[in-house]
């Protein structure tokens, strides 16, 4: 899925600063473009938080009736510097890219696919899909691993359950259960069902962040033993590292949501449009090559079968037009951590 917004958001902590034990991040509408752009509710980066371990951007999307917001439709356009990871609830994605992978996306299966040093690809909704409603996440992948070859996996994990709870674990390892999918740093992944009432606890790295993604229903969250925060659908709970328990507690109502962690990612990067890179020069010079295997004389090509190779890539069969790079900004791009 591309980044629409065409300039960064600068986020920074302050050293010192008291963080709670579980501080909230709400989320801002986003669209993603076109005449009838589809929505996505962003609650990664913020401002004041642009990674929860490699994690580095999350959007999250429905249920939206694909009739009224024209389904998920984003043609080939550019990646660098990290993995993204699709999860969907309902509704079924097709994904092309120029590594020459071709999948569905469908609920309960993973689909990651690993930019490395440059890859394109396109995401569109299925006609039989009615409904669309899913996550899609960025992950920064590691200086030393960040030119890796690009690639693609797809996991169906087996759910994992305990009374009144099911967990499917689709990256890292939980609850006895470990994802075959490959990270280049230690990642962890889990979608959790919770009946009505119901509370789930176990034990999670307590090296790890955490993050935990409400999509329906209202869940108190717990660190170890200390009290915990109520958090509601759309918001972003931020656990830091240090509690090596977890305890999820569903409301009044079923509750679905996304347990997200890694390890503090202890590196400065610089994040725009599709790009994660190392400094603006670096993304300046990103952003130029795609130009270039997307432009004649002047004016992006209609077709993306006549795109020219380059870093990027050709995305396998697809016809669509590419999506051309946004303007940079005036000033230059920040770091964040």
């Amino acid at each position: 899925m591309t980044n629409p917004e065409t300039a960064p958001t600068e986020l920074h902590c302050v050293a010192g600063d008291q963080v709670p034990e579980v501080e909230l991040l709400t989320p801002r509408e986003v669209p993603l473009g076109g005449p009838r752009a589809m929505t996505v509710r962003r609650t990664l980066p913020q401002r004041h938080r642009s990674l929860i371990g490699a994690w580095c951007f999350l959007d999250h999307y429905g249920p939206n009736d694909v009739s009224d917001s024209g389904g998920m439709r984003v043609p080939p356009h550019p990646h660098t510097g990290l993995q993204t990871v699709s999860w969907l609830f309902t509704g079924e994605v097709e994904h092309r890219d120029s590594a020459g992978n071709v999948a569905m996306v469908r609920p309960g299966e993973v689909n990651l696919m690993t930019g490395g040093r440059g890859i394109s690809h396109s995401e569109n909704s299925t006609a039989a899909t009615d409904v669309l409603h899913g996550a899609q996440l960025w992950v920064a992948l590691p200086d030393e691993h960040r030119f890796a070859d690009p690639g693609f996996e797809h996991h169906a994990p087996a759910p994992v359950s305990g009374e009144g709870w099911q967990a499917r674990v689709f990256l890292g390892t939980l609850l006895g259960d470990t994802s075959p999918v490959h990270t280049f740093t230690p990642l962890l992944g889990v979608e959790f069902l919770l009946d009505a009432g119901a509370e789930a606890t176990f034990d999670v790295d307590g090296g790890f962040e955490h993050g935990v993604l409400v999509d329906a229903g209202v869940l108190d969250v717990r660190p170890g033993d200390v009290p915990g925060r109520q958090v509601k659908p759309g918001e972003l709970a931020y656990l830091a590292p240090g509690r090596g328990q977890l305890t999820l507690v569903a409301g009044a109502e079923p509750v679905r949501a996304l347990l997200l962690g890694g390890p503090p990612f202890g590196e400065s990067i610089v994040m725009w449009w599709n790009f994660v890179g190392r400094s603006h020069d670096e993304i300046a010079g990103f952003r130029d090559e795609w130009q270039a295997q997307i432009t004649r004389d002047g004016e992006v090509v209609g077709d993306g079968q006549q795109v020219a190779p380059g870093r990027f890539g050709i995305v396998l069969d697809d016809h669509d037009r590419p999506i051309p790079a946004p303007r940079l900004p005036n000033a230059r791009l920040k770091e964040r951590r």
